[in-house]
């Protein structure tokens, strides 16, 4: 896909510039005509090293991706038909990317593409299951109501995802807070009491020692420490990068005290919001199940979602697996197999979602007043530890001056 630069003239707004994107030249004049435009000067600019957008990761924030959801469901059941619902939002979306897509994808239309087709040329801007929504959405000629679930769906996987997230933040602020206080106390006020201790010629207390061997290895062999820690994070990089590695450290995060819990609430309604979705847009369960595993990211989780595929498969329930998986609570597996008996599948994971981001909003509200207090007392003590470390063979000199 080619950007072109015109110049063009229109009966209501007179000349106006702007980039375009088209498969080619007459792409672009085709399209600038069917917006009533006449085409003065038309450019293909030319792609440079520096023009090149280098992203990591996705490229679309998700408040950006839950705007357009939420406009496109809006538009369409307004009654605007899908190209010039794409086109309206490709000029108005904040998202840069997300911008350059829909004018793609609004091109492809316009050249008679479908429109779940013309998403998959974008899939780092998509994910999987919007396009696959969307697709059982235009076979069912229920795009509207497709649309309507995929916004409901992103905004309440943002917000709780932004839940776990402000859970997470604060331990790790104090965190680096501590460790800011103790590296420079370590490093700036410890050694100013290095050559009183050693002019007292005394036994020093065990405590004080250790502080001291802290301090001098922190001030004198820092390199150490320096790489000590780039070799944790690069261990890590490259362990997430295995499949070993990768369900190790998922495994790992779902067994950590207190924050393993939450996490693990969040993963149960992440999957069963998901695959609701997905189960009530009529997407085939299998392909549900194959894009719910990538959804959740995390590789224990996905693990147990295979096997309940292979279940399937062989035509068994999909809730004998997880009936054998930690992961899942009784409750969820018990609704999962009330509505495989009862063909409500859908709601009983929608309930299920519901009922698990109450619990994670309730369960966040109650580690924030709690994590407060004990994270002010740990902080307190780290410090504490190395002030009496200081202090105490202090006292001890004015103990021995006193006699």
């Amino acid at each position: 896909m080619a950007q072109f630069v015109y110049q063009a003239r229109s009966a209501s707004s007179g000349q106006q510039k702007g980039t375009l994107a088209a498969h080619d030249k007459s792409a672009a004049v085709e399209e600038l005509r069917k917006r009533g435009l006449v085409v003065l000067t038309l450019k293909e600019r030319k792609k440079t090293v520096l023009s090149v957008e280098i992203y990591i990761g996705n490229p679309v924030k998700t408040i950006h991706f839950i705007v357009y959801c939420r406009q496109f469901a809006t538009l369409i059941r307004a009654g605007v038909n899908i190209v010039e619902a794409t086109r309206i939002l490709g000029e108005q979306s904040e998202s840069k990317p997300l911008k350059k897509a829909l004018v793609d994808v609004n091109s492809s239309l316009l050249r008679g593409v479908s429109f779940s087709q013309s998403l998959m040329d974008h899939k780092r801007i998509f994910p999987s299951m919007f396009v696959n929504m969307v697709r059982a959405g235009e076979e069912s000629g229920d795009l509207e109501g497709t649309l309507e679930r995929l916004a409901i769906f992103f905004e309440k996987e943002h917000v709780t995802r932004e839940k776990i997230k402000s859970a997470l933040t604060y331990p790790a602020i104090v965190g680096f807070i501590a460790i800011s206080a103790v590296i420079y106390l370590l490093k700036a006020v410890v050694p100013q009491f290095v050559t009183m201790f050693e002019s007292m010629n005394a036994e020093l207390p065990t405590i004080t020692k250790i502080v001291l061997a802290a301090s001098n290895s922190l001030s004198h062999q820092w390199y150490i420490w320096l790489i000590c820690v780039i070799g944790i994070i690069v261990i890590y990089q490259i362990a997430k990068r295995t499949t070993r590695g990768a369900y190790i450290i998922d495994y790992g995060l779902l067994k950590m005290p207190i924050f393993g819990k939450l996490r693990q609430k969040g993963a149960v309604a992440q999957m069963t919001r998901t695959l609701s979705s997905l189960y009530s847009s009529s997407v085939p369960v299998l392909q549900s199940l194959s894009i719910v595993e990538e959804v959740v990211n995390n590789k224990v989780i996905g693990g147990f979602i295979r096997k309940s595929a292979e279940s399937l498969r062989q035509g068994k329930p999909l809730s004998d697996p997880l009936r054998k998986a930690w992961v899942f609570p009784p409750l969820v597996t018990q609704m999962i197999a009330i509505g495989e008996e009862t063909g409500s599948l859908d709601k009983m994971l929608e309930k299920i979602a519901d009922f698990y981001e109450m619990d994670v909003e309730q369960t966040v509200d109650r580690l924030k007043s709690l994590i407060e207090p004990l994270l002010l007392v740990f902080l307190a003590g780290v410090v504490g530890v190395i002030v009496a470390a200081v202090m105490i063979p202090m006292f001890g000199m004015y103990e021995n001056f006193g006699k």
